[in-house]
């Protein structure tokens, strides 16, 4: 049975409460009607990056609580669940053996090192330099043995997390296992994390190179698909690598509208988010905010350099208390081209200009996703940061059952609730989208299914939204401001 077009939330299994059974819990108590979908973030044991250094996927870390329990949350929600292909964690069993064993290890095909990448064992900085890389060094780690020999080893991101050569038997061979396992947990979606980066070749900037791409996309829909799950790659990127996976029938990720929607209400303009409903694909999940930081790459071609700037400028300027320093290697950045601030202070914490942004995210083409922290209209976590000195920590704060059961009750977060109740059971957004011609400080989104039609009047300037849509029951229409 395919996802539901409801909203989405985000969530780690420690965030809304202390574990998975405390989640559940807030997912029934106050969620029921607001989403059809949970995006579980990862729940297997990990070494760093908060579970996106898996060790294996066999097991749920204890902290959280178990298989049973993430079995409970599919039951009553739409289930999306992680799956890092491109590396994993240092610590796991099958890199430990291969720091022990070397060549000698029954996993030693299953990683890049330079001896194997290259005949005399060394890369040139040429061939180094045009890796696609989003931090400031080098795509490799430096092995030491206990025998004091040195081996470099291929790490794109952390160095917890260990990259894997898709060309290798044995890499096949583990990672087909874990998909079988995790598939027949029946999530609806498995997400690819980092997918682009599977392809690996000398000469090239090893990021999302075709043929190879679909070739492994092929490979992983078709033990996913067997259980009647989908794979959505998650690629961060021009907008243009989008629309190829969209035209190959793959659900996209849609990670320009943060960006774009920022630039709307900042500078009271609608022309190049309107620009983008025209092209951007129909099948596609709808982000603001996410557990990473709001991404710039994304939005290159679709704004100018200068709106880009501008934006950025206005990010930091608008963004209550965040500071460039929060996105940069002093607080342990990972990736340069993003800004680390939750969506909410984002706006200033304006409420008006909040639920603007959530309207023009709801009536947008697309299944919409909600990070748990935008859901409760969270502020940034500066005392967080400062004391992990992790700049994505400031969007990243675990609220308790207590703190939920407050922040839940929150105007702005109130009338939150009230309009993603209208987008999940209003039956028109099942239908057609329309962009209605309007001045370019103006929004007019429709969808129209049958009888049915929902219009999003929207105000750039003064962040006022009214909402007209047709009751058939009835048979009058009604209208509210969000």
């Amino acid at each position: 049975m395919a996802i539901q077009n409801k909203i989405q939330l985000i969530t780690y299994p420690d965030s809304l409460g202390a574990n998975l059974p405390e989640l559940h819990y807030v997912l029934r108590k106050y969620l029921m009607k607001a989403i059809g979908g949970v995006h579980l973030l990862p729940f297997y044991p990990s070494s760093a990056d908060r579970g996106f250094a898996p060790l294996t996927y066999d097991e749920v870390d204890p902290a959280f609580g178990t298989w049973e329990d993430i079995e409970k949350i599919g039951q009553d929600f739409d289930l999306i669940i992680d799956f890092m292909v491109n590396h994993i964690s240092r610590q796991s069993v099958y890199f430990q053996d291969y720091i022990e064993k070397g060549p000698d290890s029954e996993y030693a095909d299953m990683f890049l090192s330079f001896n194997k990448l290259s005949p005399e064992g060394w890369i040139s900085d040429e061939d180094l330099a045009m890796v696609y890389s989003r931090k400031p060094r080098p795509p490799y780690l430096v092995l030491e043995r206990s025998d004091g020999s040195l081996e470099k080893i291929w790490c794109t991101f952390d160095y917890e997390q260990i990259d894997l050569d898709y060309n290798s038997p044995k890499t096949l061979e583990v990672m087909r296992r874990f998909l079988i396992r995790l598939a027949r947990s029946r999530p609806k979606i498995i997400r690819l994390d980092a997918f682009a980066y599977t392809t690996i070749e000398l000469g090239t900037n090893c990021f999302f190179l075709e043929p190879q791409v679909w070739e492994l996309l092929d490979w992983f829909n078709d033990y996913a698909s067997a259980f009647d799950t989908e794979i959505l790659p998650e690629v961060h990127e021009h907008y243009s690598y989008q629309l190829k996976l969209a035209k190959k029938g793959y659900r996209v990720y849609d990670f320009a509208l943060p960006m774009l929607v920022l630039n709307a209400l900042y500078h009271h303009t609608g022309s190049k988010l309107k620009s983008w409903f025209r092209k951007c694909p129909r099948n596609q999940l709808t982000t603001l905010d996410t557990h990473d930081g709001i991404g710039i790459v994304d939005v290159q071609d679709l704004l100018s350099e200068e709106e880009i700037k501008k934006t950025i400028d206005g990010l930091y300027e608008k963004g209550s208390n965040v500071k460039k320093i929060y996105s940069g290697p002093e607080f342990q950045n990972l990736d340069i081209y993003q800004v680390n601030c939750t969506y909410y202070s984002a706006l200033e914490c304006n409420d008006d200009s909040y639920l603007t942004a959530r309207t023009i995210q709801f009536f947008a083409p697309g299944i919409p996703q909600i990070y748990y922290v935008g859901l409760l209209a969270g502020e940034n976590d500066i005392e967080l940061v400062e004391k992990t000195r992790l700049g994505r920590n400031i969007n990243r704060h675990n609220f308790t059952l207590e703190e939920v059961q407050v922040n839940i009750r929150k105007p702005a977060v109130q009338r939150l609730l009230k309009l993603m109740e209208f987008r999940n059971s209003y039956p028109a957004f099942n239908g057609e989208f329309k962009l209605h011609k309007s001045p370019d400080d103006r929004l007019i989104i429709s969808w129209t299914l049958d009888e049915y039609c929902a219009t999003a009047f929207i105000d750039l300037t003064k962040y006022k939204t009214r909402i007209a849509y047709h009751d058939p029951v009835a048979v009058r229409e009604v209208e509210f401001m969000v």
